[in-house]
């Protein structure tokens, strides 16, 4: 998550931590607490909160409540109880998001007072962090994203690193160990007030409902002295500190070098491109991940001695591709089975009947974000094919909404030509962005 403010006093304050931070990289900053209960980090951390929307936490107040209850006067009260060191989190509301292979993804949500609370820390935080992290992250970073990434991985197996270290942590964020982490921030943060409050905020407890009903509370990251709430502000920034203690050991203890082997990281995805010394890398890997108190998935860890032999990292599928054109075969990029059945999957639920109650405009605007959105992020490599597929499922899912809407039977093909769904309707259409075109970031 990377916070750029527009040129101001908060800005200007990032900017002074960053170039201190870059400059001094033993320096440790004993006077931070401060700066987060000024009202002009208040302000900025509310507005990128409320960008962000969100739902109420275990107290029940939204960003409406507040707006009726005065911002300002909301904010002032926040800050009354940061400076008096009165301010105490609140458990965080836990529900499950689907995944795709059927399973749950758990995901914290904090009030909204603790979110504007970490996102104030967030902005005295990361600009102090970020000159530490190292290049090969490329998660909430400004000026990074997951296609960057994808792009940095192909261009290793361009220059010969093509056997892969596929890896898979199992529940990175529920399994970063407190003692550890705390001491990876300290390294930089000698604010006594400021590393007590990223603790209790590391120890919320979590409130979530049984079948029943019933709430139940639970304090398992106090009790087992791991894990960030994932959905808070400052989660993915404590992610990234962690993280950057495998990849600079890495580097340090001479793996890069010695086994000519390269790390790829985004948040908790990671691959290890090498030239020739794969199986060296895995077990190297395995070993500094036991150090770390991190589980390596086995099930999901494997090694691909590419290019014949292809794996997928965010979402993408790398490996050798073929030309339909020249007929050759080279090393690239195209969007992975998994995530052209997840679109069409996507496109199915929005045509269904439950939507006949819409008018044509929503219904095309609905699907055009879906689409757009999907495009934006698949937009590396082989994609015509992909966009093919996909556009040709949006029509024909479209068609069948159209005719179950108006009772129209026969040839939906003549009755609803392509001309009609996109120059009439409004239905977008993929073009293929040219080789230069700078994707939007994920």
């Amino acid at each position: 998550m990377s916070l750029t403010p527009p040129k101001s006093k908060v800005r200007e304050l990032q900017e002074t931590l960053h170039a201190k931070a870059k400059g001094a990289p033993t320096y440790r900053f004993y006077a931070l607490y401060d700066k987060m209960y000024r009202l002009d980090v208040l302000w900025h951390a509310y507005e990128s909160c409320r960008r962000n929307k969100g739902s109420a936490g275990v107290d029940g107040q939204t960003f409406e409540d507040i707006e009726a209850y005065g911002v300002g006067k909301w904010l002032g009260e926040l800050a009354e109880e940061l400076r008096g060191k009165t301010y105490r989190p609140q458990a965080v509301r836990r529900v499950y998001i689907p995944k795709a292979d059927g399973k749950q993804r758990p995901l914290g949500i904090p009030t909204v007072k603790d979110r504007v609370a970490q996102m104030a820390a967030l902005v005295v935080l990361e600009p102090i962090f970020e000159a530490d992290l190292q290049p090969e992250q490329y998660a909430y970073r400004s000026g990074r994203s997951a296609l960057d990434a994808v792009q940095q991985v192909r261009t290793l197996m361009k220059t010969g690193h093509t056997e892969v270290v596929d890896a898979d942590l199992s529940g990175y964020f529920d399994s970063i160990p407190h003692a550890a982490l705390m001491t990876a921030v300290a390294r930089r943060v000698n604010d006594g007030t400021m590393l007590a409050l990223i603790k209790a905020w590391l120890e919320m407890p979590v409130e979530e409902c049984d079948e029943r009903g019933r709430k139940q509370r639970t304090t398992r990251n106090k009790d087992e002295g791991q894990g960030t709430p994932q959905g808070a502000p400052l989660s993915p920034l404590l992610a990234n500190i962690y993280m950057r203690r495998f990849i600079l050991g890495w580097k340090v203890l001479g793996h890069e070098a010695r086994l000519d082997a390269h790390i790829v990281n985004y948040a908790d995805d990671f691959v290890i491109c090498c030239r020739g010394s794969a199986d060296r890398a895995m077990t190297v890997m395995r070993a500094m991940m036991t150090k770390l108190r991190l589980t390596v998935n086995e099930t999901k860890t494997r090694l691909c001695r590419g290019p014949d032999e292809p794996f997928h990292f965010l979402g993408y599928t790398i490996g050798r591709l073929h030309s339909p054109r020249t007929g050759g075969s080279y090393i690239g990029v195209r969007p992975s089975d998994k995530k052209l059945l997840a679109i069409r999957q996507k496109i199915r639920e929005q045509t269904t009947r439950r939507w006949l109650w819409l008018d044509e405009e929503e219904l095309v605007d609905q699907l055009n974000s879906l689409l757009r959105g999907w495009a934006n992020y698949f937009c590396l490599g082989a994609v015509s094919q992909a966009y093919g597929s996909v556009m040709a499922h949006a029509r024909y899912r479209l068609r069948q909404w159209l005719a179950r809407k108006y009772t129209v039977s026969g040839k939906l093909y003549t009755r609803y030509t392509n001309d009609d769904l996109h120059e009439t309707l409004g239905l977008c259409r993929f073009q293929r962005r040219p080789a230069n075109f700078p994707c939007a970031t994920a």
